[in-house]
């Protein structure tokens, strides 16, 4: 339908993009039509509505001052594997929308990957009349949920992991290490991140530097 919603937008109608979801374009293919909009010269104007995001931020009691917002985690392989170790090693906040159906999933890998201690809180139909959150550890909202599946539209919020003292040495050993096994950057990066609980931005750099070594 874009191209003749363009066609009318260039023609002088005004359009208003409303989504029954929250707010248009977060994890929303309305993000489409405002992209064309804007290549095609069309002025676009935001007005402020329900986010099921900031909704559930502010209502979890979580550090609030920085956050990282990763949209749907992907579903499966080796995005999802990387995406889930960068959440368990995320020195600050993260949110995250799922699927009512895989978020006992979700939360059990979480756990696995050592955040079973980590403050989270679950909130579901933000803004609506059913309007619930629960907060709690992985551990103790995974077993909620593994008993009692939610319904509705869900969003995690993960509190940051304690950022362990990292010895600078032992990081290039393991990413030399990982770089003679064969690994891809991206692999090194990964596994530093999860492993050491390196900084994502200082990992890559290392990385780099011992595959050029």
């Amino acid at each position: 339908m874009t191209p003749g919603l363009i066609a009318r937008l260039r023609g002088g109608e005004d359009l208003a993009l409303i989504s029954d979801a929250g707010t248009p374009l977060l994890s929303d293919p309305g993000a489409r039509l405002v992209s064309a909009a804007l290549d095609a010269g069309v002025v676009v104007t935001p007005i402020p509505g329900a986010s099921a995001l900031l909704s559930a931020l502010v209502a979890s009691g979580i550090n609030s001052e920085r956050f990282t917002f990763y949209g749907f985690l992907p579903r499966k392989g080796r995005d999802r594997a990387s995406t889930l170790a960068e959440l368990a090693s995320l020195p600050h906040t993260a949110i995250v929308y799922e699927a009512p159906t895989r978020l006992a999933e979700t939360l059990t890998e979480l756990e696995a990957l050592g955040a079973g201690e980590r403050k989270i809180a679950v909130a579901r139909e933000m803004t609506k009349q059913y309007e619930e959150v629960r907060r709690g550890t992985v551990s103790t909202l995974r077993a909620y949920y593994e008993n009692t599946p939610p319904r509705g539209e869900v969003v995690i919020v993960i509190a940051g992991a304690e950022v362990p003292a990292v010895n600078e040495s032992d990081v290039r050993a393991r990413a030399r290490a990982l770089v003679a096994e064969g690994r891809s950057a991206r692999d090194v990066v990964a596994q530093l991140v999860a492993e050491l609980g390196v900084a994502r931005n200082r990992a890559y750099e290392i990385a780099q530097e011992e595959a050029n070594a």
